[in-house]
């Protein structure tokens, strides 16, 4: 385990860096022992890499698993499911599944969310075969990843977005929700960015600029779409909202943002702020495993054997 943290530490001090995400790819956690591996998994048909799954089991269960979905971060337009880092839970009992989704080289937004709804819904269709829970589902996400778990969390079973791929008829709710400093508002977003901040539409080659095919002021309708907090109301999931108080590249006022309208529409939310400066650094304190794998027990183990036990 000590391993596996020093691996997150170095995966949370610098994702922005389209080189230094496509290294991180190769600084994937150590596999646990005994599970099995079900790699590239094409959630939509003929998707190849960008539109497929990594699904991890453990070797033997005796009842349905609950699920935790990573998704990665890379600024919308690097990363890959690769670096799985929720994987050490799969020997606590979980099935953990990581995504990949279409970049923003390859089509724009709403393309990402449109692409992890369809794996929630592949991975629901296909719960007898792989001894799912398909009632207990959790998402885990940073940065980029952050946004899009905070998007599932808010957008889940509304039809906000087109439906793709096979089995449109499940569901794409999510039951929990971990967001590691994700963008949340991006009509905020803008104003509230520190000098140089690379994710700025006028910066060159901007992450933001590419996600949404020109400058966000060109494009308010479309950034409004993507920004979870515009569809907060009492029918979220729980969420984890963890972030860096000197971030400087997705302020924490972000997280603030999406924290203070879960609580007004009286969702379950937890913000952890975290003493620290740069994109995701310092989100190695004491126990932040600990506690991540106990909202997911909370929300997913201890929820699913209470429904047991009223059946």
């Amino acid at each position: 385990m000590k391993t596996f943290r020093n691996c997150l530490a170095l995966l949370a001090a610098a994702w922005c860096s389209v080189a230094i995400a496509a290294d991180e790819a190769k600084k994937s956690p150590a596999q646990p022992q005994d599970i099995k591996s079900n790699r590239d998994i094409e959630y939509i048909p003929h998707g190849g890499k960008a539109q497929s799954l990594d699904l991890y089991l453990p070797a033997t269960s005796d009842k349905p698993l609950p699920v935790i979905i990573y998704i990665h971060g890379g600024g919308w337009q690097a990363g890959s499911k690769d670096g799985c880092w929720p994987l050490p839970e799969v020997e606590h009992g979980y099935a953990v599944a990581s995504l990949n989704y279409r970049l923003s080289q390859q089509a724009i937004f709403p393309a990402q969310i449109q692409d992890c709804q369809a794996a929630i819904r592949w991975l629901r269709g296909n719960a007898k075969k792989y001894n799912l829970d398909p009632d207990k589902f959790g998402v885990w996400g940073d940065s980029a990843g952050g946004h899009l778990v905070a998007l599932l969390g808010t957008t889940g079973g509304k039809g906000v977005f087109p439906a793709i791929g096979e089995y449109k008829d499940q569901s794409d709710r999510v039951q929990a929700v971990c967001d590691w400093y994700g963008p949340t508002d991006f009509l905020t977003f803008v104003s509230q960015m520190p000098p140089n901040n690379a994710f700025h539409p006028d910066a060159k080659d901007s992450p933001l600029t590419k996600l949404f095919g020109g400058p966000i002021g060109e494009h308010k309708d479309l950034a409004l779409s993507a920004s979870p907090i515009h569809y907060v109301d009492k029918t979220a999931p729980p969420f984890l909202i963890e972030h860096v108080t000197g971030d400087n590249i997705v302020p924490i006022a972000q997280s603030e943002e999406l924290a203070d309208a879960l609580k007004k529409a009286g969702d379950d939310v937890m913000l952890n702020k975290i003493e620290g400066k740069g994109h995701g650094t310092g989100m190695m304190h004491p126990g932040w495993l600990d506690h991540i794998s106990a909202f997911f027990d909370k929300h997913l183990k201890r929820a699913a054997a209470a429904d047991a036990a009223t059946k």
